[in-house]
């Protein structure tokens, strides 16, 4: 099986793209602390990336907050089962790890949830950021919590944008 790899400048710096022929197995952030999961077998190419790349622009451009796109993803069932949950956070909006675990019927799991979160190796398409602290603090982003609070604000704005309303217009009633 073929593996792909792209580097992807964003506004947060280079973002590594891989992917199988299935779909993206990975999307990592500038300042990454875990290894990153690329091969020197990996083929450099941006034809795989295509529909991500053009997601990620309107992403960045502050024009579209949800991603479609063929996902690989390796995870245990509860992992899967979190990222899946994490899926559900609209843009603008933030859970805490308790309301996650809450949301996927494991009240208990919070610790777990806060685990499986980090293990999210599509960061920004699954959107692992949104998730903070019981009490509103930025907590546990693998890339670091200058980004994390880059992407919360950036979506906040972009949610701020989509509801702002525009100015009533005077309008007659009719007969």
């Amino acid at each position: 099986m073929t593996n792909y790899r792209y580097e992807y400048d964003s506004p947060l710096g280079v973002i590594i793209l891989t992917a199988s022929e299935k779909g993206l197995t990975s999307l990592t952030l500038p300042n990454y602390k875990y290894d990153i999961p690329t091969s020197e077998d990996d083929v450099i190419a941006r034809e795989p990336f295509e529909t991500v790349i053009a997601q990620l622009d309107r992403y960045f451009a502050g024009e579209a907050t949800e991603f479609d796109v063929p996902l690989d993803l390796l995870g245990t069932d509860f992992q899967c089962t979190v990222w899946e949950a994490l899926q559900t956070i609209p843009a603008g909006e933030t859970l805490s790890y308790g309301e996650l675990a809450q949301r996927i019927e494991r009240p208990t799991a919070s610790r777990a949830v806060g685990a499986a979160n980090g293990q999210n190796p599509v960061s920004i398409i699954v959107p692992c950021h949104r998730v903070i602290g019981k009490n509103g603090t930025l907590t546990g982003y693998a890339s670091g919590l200058d980004a994390k609070q880059w992407l919360l604000k950036h979506e906040q704005k972009m949610a701020a944008d989509t509801f702002s309303l525009s100015p009533l217009t005077s309008v007659e009633p009719t007969a």
